[in-house]
């Protein structure tokens, strides 16, 4: 590890930061608005088993939004320290979602302070009410700083004279062609992550033979929430697929493994690309879905991989076998949704092998989250804002990069390890209570 370069150790510092924060944002994004759902169940009926499902999300809320807290500031000093390039020249530009991110989570921390200790000071309808700027102040985080990210997809909202920065509209910038796309498919991902993985707790919970109101319900309400968007995600995915189509078609050959531009592109299931013969092996073809499902017409043209040099090509074995593994996580999800439908049909209580899928299904959704970003990250590569900025030209000139690299991965390991000591205590806690 002390022997890459800096470039690289920037580029993994980022990696890690950005796959370990991701999960706590995503999780704080969807769990309170199940906790929304569930309290006003609660409020409504008086059932004292929705207000201790809602207790028990509030008090492991209140842990992950902690943690999620630190590793965002990490990201926040990553981006100054290891990227002043980028930030330097592009942040009157990009600064605007940044600093608005800021005011979302502020509103955000702010309300869940008084959420968690307003459970007897306010009434019951007051601190329904409070869990709403949770919410939405969440997802105005995510989709503030996507909407930066998405701006690195597809630039626009400046000009440039003489290789200078001018005439910056930050609103057209944070308003690029990406955004709508990757902001919406970012926080449908985020609801369906979290709720595969409350129905994953609950039926390890259920699989020990804990069958009682609450872990049904909880376990029902994490399956609506994850399988209800199943399909919406599917529909979003196409369009962002077709953007990248549009905008960045050497990370659409990237994800698909296509190396020579052609007509009638087929559409590449499986496969190891092998960029030394530029030929992916052992993958299935269908020819023209390519073609179709990127531009709707199977005799459309679809640029390849050769179409540009190799030093403007990404890691295209990392961006096919990432982009593999979300395909197949979301076709696994669709059939876990017609069984859990069968299931419902027949009104029959989930057998093990149901609840065993749905245990797997919660850290999957979270594999297929994952590995979506790697697509967007490494198949922007070589550019940290395309076809303007190379990312080599954009990382610092200091030495010792590789050191915060191992302070950072050291860093989360002991959040990471924190953060699941305390929500075991919390589930344990619940247990002996009960």
């Amino acid at each position: 590890m002390l022997a890459i370069s800096g470039l690289d150790a920037a580029r993994a510092q980022m990696a890690v930061s950005l796959g370990f924060h991701i999960v706590f944002a995503a999780l704080a994004i969807g769990l309170p608005a199940m906790m929304i759902f569930t309290e006003y169940r609660a409020i409504r009926t008086g059932d004292a088993g929705w207000m201790e499902l809602t207790r028990r999300w509030a008090k492991s809320l209140g842990i992950l939004v902690a943690v999620g807290a630190v590793s965002g500031t990490v990201l926040s000093f990553a981006l100054g320290l290891f990227w002043p390039g980028l930030m330097g020249r592009w942040g009157s530009v990009i600064g605007l979602p940044f600093a608005l991110e800021a005011f979302a989570f502020f509103v955000e921390a702010i309300f869940l302070g008084i959420y968690l200790y307003g459970w007897d000071r306010l009434s019951p309808w007051a601190h329904w009410l409070c869990g709403f700027p949770v919410a939405i102040g969440g997802a105005a985080s995510a989709w503030f700083v996507v909407a930066a990210n998405a701006w690195m997809q597809t630039p626009q909202g400046f000009e440039l004279a003489r290789g200078a920065v001018v005439e910056v509209d930050p609103i057209t910038a944070m308003l690029n062609p990406s955004t709508p796309v990757m902001t919406t498919h970012m926080l449908i991902a985020a609801y369906m992550a979290t709720g595969f993985t409350v129905a994953a707790v609950y039926a390890v919970g259920m699989l020990r033979g804990r069958r009682d109101a609450l872990h049904r319900r909880g376990l029902a309400v994490g399956l609506v929430a994850g399988l209800a968007l199943a399909p919406v995600q599917v529909f979003v995915g196409d369009l962002a697929a077709r953007l990248v189509a549009e905008h960045q078609p050497v990370k659409l050959a990237a994800m698909e493994g296509l190396w020579e531009t052609t007509r009638r592109a087929p559409l590449t299931i499986g496969g190891i690309p092998l960029e030394g013969r530029e030929e992916t092996i052992l993958a299935l073809r269908i020819p023209g879905a390519l073609s179709w499902l990127a531009f709707g017409d199977t005799d459309a043209l679809v640029e390849g991989l050769s179409a540009v040099p190799p030093d403007e090509r990404p890691n295209t074995l990392v961006v096919h076998l990432a982009y593999q593994v979300m395909i197949s996580v979301g076709v696994g999800l669709s059939g876990l949704g017609v069984w859990a439908l069968v299931v419902w049909r027949r009104r029959r209580q989930p057998g093990r092998w149901f609840l065993r899928a749905v245990v797997v299904a919660g850290p999957a959704t979270f594999v297929a989250l994952e590995s979506g970003w790697i697509v967007t990250e490494v198949g922007r590569q070589p550019w940290i804002v395309t076809g303007y900025m190379r990312t080599a030209d954009a990382v610092t000139s200091n030495p010792g990069i590789v050191w915060w690299l191992v302070a950072t991965i050291t860093i989360y390991v002991s959040l990471g390890a924190a953060c699941a000591w305390l929500l075991a205590r919390v589930a344990r806690g619940r247990r002996e209570a009960a």
